[in-house]
């Protein structure tokens, strides 16, 4: 086999060549920079809206399954077309007042642990490929159990059918380098909603989760917004971390 050849003998088998191994922190920090850039301005969230999406039916699930988890109910998730969502959850009373500040923390937290989990999956080819599996099933699964609007209705197994359509039938660097970069953008979107997370109001929607946190825990919402800001910083750059520490 001639030298050229051989060079691209990895993208032949569907392997990822050394060279998008050493270079992939590199663009995906890149990516997570452009990504906050974007946000910046106007063309920027037509650019970013599949995200937009995915990290709201991130955030919206981390209330319902964390509130299923205390023991409580996790009635309907709602993601409208404007990138907003709601889950409708019931809690009992006895967990009052840690589970309801548990379940308003899970909703913020929810993009950056999930983004944490694609990120680690990326260290093994086979374990991208099953994370890909998992997150387009998933998301399949959650649009019959609990998804209940029109546009979410649409919206959300669309994602879960392209996403696995990548883990079927992309090529398994492409697998990773896509597992990486939904990582990425999960983690950052926290910061997509900063106004958010240091808001006391949710609009019509009522009272923020920081808002709803204070409510229960005392302590101001802009101090739980800063904590969760951070706390999903760190959660970045130590996946990234792990997932690029020498193997």
């Amino acid at each position: 086999m001639s030298s050229l050849g051989k060079d691209f003998e990895p993208l032949l088998t569907k392997e990822a060549p050394p060279a998008v191994d050493r270079m992939g922190l590199t663009w995906l920090i890149a990516a997570a920079i452009a990504t906050i850039l974007l946000w910046q301005v106007p063309a920027g969230n037509y650019i970013l809206y599949p995200f937009t999406i995915l990290a709201t039916w991130f955030h919206e699930m981390g209330h319902g399954l964390m509130a299923l988890l205390l023991g409580g109910q996790f009635r309907k998730l709602e993601i409208f077309g404007n990138g907003s969502g709601v889950a409708s959850y019931a809690m009992s009373l006895s967990l009052a007042p840690i589970g309801p500040a548990l379940v308003a923390a899970a909703g913020p937290m929810g993009p950056p642990i999930a983004g944490a989990a694609l990120i680690l999956a990326s260290r093994s080819f086979k374990l991208a490929t099953l994370s890909l599996k998992i997150l387009g099933v998933f998301l399949l699964v959650s649009t019959i159990i609990w998804v209940r609007s029109l546009f979410g209705i649409v919206a959300i197994p669309l994602l879960g059918l392209i996403i696995l359509g990548i883990a079927l039938k992309a090529p398994r660097w492409v697998q990773g380098f896509t597992v990486q970069f939904l990582g990425v953008q999960a983690c950052v979107s926290t910061y997509h909603q900063l106004d958010y997370l240091f808001s006391y109001s949710a609009g019509p929607l009522g009272l923020s989760d920081t808002a709803q946190i204070q409510q229960r825990l005392l302590l101001p919402y802009w101090f739980w917004g800063g904590l969760m800001a951070v706390a999903s910083l760190v959660i970045l750059v130590q996946s990234l971390r792990l997932a690029y520490r020498s193997r």
